[in-house]
């Protein structure tokens, strides 16, 4: 454990306290976590940007290039074929004959992808393995850290409640202290959990109102009377599954608020339609993001502020959504006047 946080809370505790069974628990609980958390996150972190963004875009560029080359062989195939029939049928192939020499250089050309095609499927069978292992790896994870996390909470407010009486006011912030890095620890495994869902959870496709998803999620995020979300006309009826179009909108305006910081916050959702897909944007009239982080901003972990009750990943899991419903999504924004978010979605 770490031990300047070890002495600090011997300091501020008695005797009996001190010597309590239950009082080594909790410190022990807070070794483990301490010892484990970080080597842990890095990893976890590490592995969910590689799964979401290296290995599922190989796999799927390799996919690509396999029905590509397939459709190659079977194209030369049919011109070999096709000159060695002409060829009989007229009598003229000889071994000088220049035919005789594109017959072969197009036979060895069509070994060679074959080989090659032999490579990239192995290869894609790794890459396509190694994504699962990952996801399964960051599953566990994030499902190993919650019962220490629940130790540590359950034992502080222990501490809080039945001991409050030894404890002085730098004693009592650092029992807070601790407290608010379970709770960071608690939503970065949080966010994890949704984005690993995400990735993992086989999609359901469905036709639902995306008025009513508003409606619940302005009720799931009881937000304040200062927060007004205007619809400058009626949304549109989705296909899709509901679950993802949920989580992309629930986060796009939790952002809207928590970075805002002027008195009477205004978040608009609206939309444009073509024949081939929605467009749609989320407005608000928050403090803006400098032109230099807007690219940033969609990086798993990454924060522009310093907010332990931020996990970095809203942004992420929304890119994740619209990524697989093959769309695109951007950022217009001006420092103190607002951002607005826009993003495309197949129909």
């Amino acid at each position: 454990m770490n031990s300047l946080l070890k002495r600090q809370i011997r300091k501020y505790l008695p005797k009996d306290v001190l010597e309590s069974g239950r009082l080594e628990e909790f410190l022990d609980a807070i070794n483990r976590s301490y010892e484990n958390s970080d080597d842990q996150f890095l990893m976890l972190q590490r592995a969910t940007t590689i799964s979401s963004e290296e290995l599922s875009e190989a796999s799927d560029k390799l996919k690509e290039e396999t029905k590509e080359q397939r459709k190659l062989i079977e194209k030369l195939k049919s011109v070999l074929n096709t000159l060695k029939a002409y060829e009989l049928e007229e009598g003229t192939i000889t071994e000088s004959s220049n035919t005789l020499s594109l017959l072969d250089f197009i036979d060895n050309q069509t070994k060679e992808i074959v080989k090659i095609n032999k490579q990239k499927d192995k290869l894609l069978y790794n890459l396509e393995r190694q994504n699962q292992e990952l996801n399964d790896y960051t599953h566990m994870i994030s499902h190993d850290l919650v019962s220490p996390l629940q130790s540590i909470e359950t034992l502080t407010q222990w501490l809080i409640d039945d001991h409050k009486e030894y404890l002085n006011e730098e004693g009592k912030n650092h029992i807070e202290l601790i407290r608010e890095h379970v709770e960071k620890i608690d939503t970065l495994v949080a966010s994890i959990r949704k984005y690993s869902r995400i990735i993992r959870t086989v999609k359901t496709y469905s036709d639902f109102d995306l008025n009513d998803v508003i409606l619940t999620i302005q009720r799931e995020l009881r937000l304040p009377e200062n927060v007004k979300i205007y619809i400058p006309r009626s949304l549109p009826t989705l296909n899709g599954d509901k679950y993802c179009c949920k989580e992309l909108f629930i986060n796009l305006i939790d952002n809207a608020v928590k970075f805002n910081d002027k008195e009477n916050q205004q978040i608009e959702v609206g939309y444009e339609e073509s024949d081939s897909y929605w467009k749609f944007y989320v407005k608000d009239n928050g403090k803006g993001i400098d032109s230099a982080y807007l690219e940033k901003v969609f990086v798993a972990f990454a924060k522009l502020e310093n907010d332990y009750k931020s996990a970095g990943m809203g942004l992420a899991i929304v890119k994740k959504i619209i990524d697989v419903y093959q769309g695109k999504v951007w950022i217009e924004s001006e420092l103190n006047k607002g951002t607005t978010v826009y993003f495309t979605i197949k129909k």
